[in-house]
């Protein structure tokens, strides 16, 4: 009964949340992957650019572990900018190539196909490898992200480049319900000429993470970081947030 009434929660918030994504809701992808797993997975995030403007981010997706290898999620995703508001629906799945329980690194890809409902935003693609590794109660992540657009510009406003970026992170897992760590994210532009210095697009801060146990197998995990550009190109300051009801 309890899921009937999550789903029926779920579907409701679809037709009438007021969602909105963009690249401040971006969250970081890992490569772990728990086999059997349903996930109702809430994104929001707000920068705050050099301009004076404020993009909003936010997203709701349900995601499922297939297997122990393969893990897949579908999103309905907004972003409200001064350009005006674009929906989106997308699909994320994250494949474990190598690694496992117990192994010292992890390695996967992942793939995300972003769909415009509305008719002035293009597709996009994004692709690239996970690497996660654990030291003791030290959790470190890296990615190298590549994203594509199709049949408009991109987010740069460059219409059909291949772009390249970054994600990292550290994690201190201190085995209560609040761990500490930092994360870092940016943009260095086409992958194989990248932007000047000045131009590409860096951020990173502290960040805070956090699982809630709930019995019978369900949990709430969230996570939340505040990130600050490192170049004139970056927002002043970004703060994205991301919650998960596994079950």
């Amino acid at each position: 009964m309890k899921k009937v009434v999550l789903t029926n929660v779920f579907l409701a918030s679809l037709v009438l949340s007021p969602l909105c994504i963009a690249g401040p809701a971006d969250y970081l992808y890992t490569p772990h992957i728990e086999r059997g797993e349903l996930e109702l997975d809430v994104k929001y995030g707000v920068a705050s650019s050099n301009v004076g403007a404020h993009p909003q981010a936010a997203s709701i997706g349900l995601g499922y572990g297939v297997t122990e290898y393969w893990f897949t999620e579908g999103y309905l995703k907004q972003k409200h900018a001064a350009s005006g508001d674009s929906t989106y629906l997308e699909w994320e799945n994250r494949f474990l190539l190598v690694g496992g329980e117990g192994a010292p690194v992890d390695i996967g890809w992942v793939t995300e196909l972003e769909a415009p409902l509305t008719s002035v935003a293009p597709w996009e693609l994004r692709t690239g490898p996970l690497f996660q590794s654990t030291f003791g109660k030290l959790q470190l992540n890296g990615n190298v992200i590549f994203e594509r657009a199709f049949g408009g510009a991109d987010e740069d406003s460059v219409g059909q480049v291949t772009n390249m970026g970054y994600q990292w992170q550290v994690r201190y897992r201190a085995g209560g319900a609040f761990d500490l760590g930092a994360q870092g994210v940016g943009e260095m532009g086409k992958w194989d000429q990248w932007s000047k210095a000045a131009d590409q697009n860096h951020r990173m801060g502290p960040a805070l993470y956090g699982k809630l146990a709930l019995g019978e197998g369900e949990s709430i995990k969230y996570n939340a970081a505040c990130l600050v550009g490192m170049t004139n190109a970056a927002p002043k300051a970004t703060l994205r947030m991301q919650m998960e009801y596994e079950f």
